[in-house]
């Protein structure tokens, strides 16, 4: 080795050590922020998609629009709910599909898991296709198809109780028919669903507890309440906690079939949200009717997850 070098290596030796751990921790901090770095363009546009919307409708709340005018007017918007009879009519729309349609849906859907879990079921694949079907059918679509099904004139349902000579039904022009034809249209398209979740947590339940109830001599209905409900808890408060919030936002179906009518019959907070906004633009108002759905839901969802809790 040289002078020159063996100088060169004394020099590097006499430099004063990096301390210890510098490096690592420049690394260490780099590592720390890249997943914040790889998330940062879906948090941007969930910020101006989601959380901007929904802090501006709470701004449009607090005026009034008048054509392109806008006024303060504060709460006047949320007092005007109190005593709007139209909203109230809505919300008791919304209110009687979701007492009768949603525990007629969900009790359905009940029994169709359990026949779909029986061992003397043959082709369980294809019932189970069949039934889940109506779920991926599209909103309009099916609407739609339900509207030109209940027709009263050209209906292919009026036209089979013609065939057993019963009278014909105004499904989408009598009051009370349109609820009924908007709750059948509900539980057509969401029951397979339903069915689905249930069925797919009755598979987790263990044979041998229904064995052992058997040899116990349990009957069907017995090991149906003691082994197969409660095994379906969980699904069930799943189950009511969805169908109460997609019930409560109901849109689709009654614009779809009736339009909100027969005389408002039909019409319910999200009818009425999309009518006060889009066909009067009232942006202010129809906000606070948005506002006052989200309070709505709220309460429901507290006081099911709440009521959950104290059963178990």
């Amino acid at each position: 080795m040289s002078l020159a070098v063996r100088e060169r290596a004394k020099e590097r030796g006499k430099r004063p050590a990096r301390p210890a751990g510098t490096a690592r921790r420049t690394g260490g901090g780099t590592a720390r922020l890249a997943p914040y770095l790889f998330i940062l363009p879906a948090l941007a546009l969930f910020a101006a998609f989601r959380l901007y919307p929904i802090g501006w409708s709470f701004v449009l709340s607090l005026y009034h629009t008048e054509g392109m005018t806008q006024t303060w007017t504060g709460l006047g918007n949320y007092q005007r709910l109190i005593h709007d009879p139209l909203f109230w009519k809505a919300l008791g729309n919304t209110g009687l599909i979701l007492v009768v349609q949603v525990p007629v849906m969900l009790c359905l859907a009940l029994g169709l898991s359990v026949a779909l879990n029986s061992a003397l079921l043959r082709w369980k694949p294809l019932f189970r296709l069949g039934f889940f079907l109506p779920v991926v059918t599209g909103l309009v679509t099916y609407g739609l198809m339900m509207g030109a099904l209940l027709n009263q004139d050209s209906g292919a349902v009026n036209w089979l109780l013609s065939l057993v000579g019963l009278p014909e039904v105004h499904w989408l022009t009598d009051p009370f028919w349109a609820k009924v034809s908007v709750m059948l249209a509900l539980t057509w398209h969401y029951t397979g669903y339903n069915a689905v979740i249930y069925l797919a947590r009755l598979q987790g339940i263990p044979d041998e507890h229904y064995e052992a109830a058997a040899v116990d001599g349990a009957g069907a209905w017995r090991r149906f309440w003691h082994i197969t409900l409660p095994g379906l808890r969980p699904a069930l408060l799943l189950t009511v906690v969805l169908s109460t919030i997609g019930t409560l936002q109901l849109f689709d179906e009654p614009f779809i079939m009736t339009g909100g009518g027969p005389d408002n019959a039909t019409t319910t907070i999200g009818v009425y949200l999309y009518q006060t906004g889009f066909r009067y633009f009232d942006f202010g108002y129809a906000s606070a009717i948005g506002y006052a759905l989200v309070l709505i839901i709220s309460v429901f969802g507290l006081i099911q997850v709440k009521l959950a809790k104290e059963e178990d």
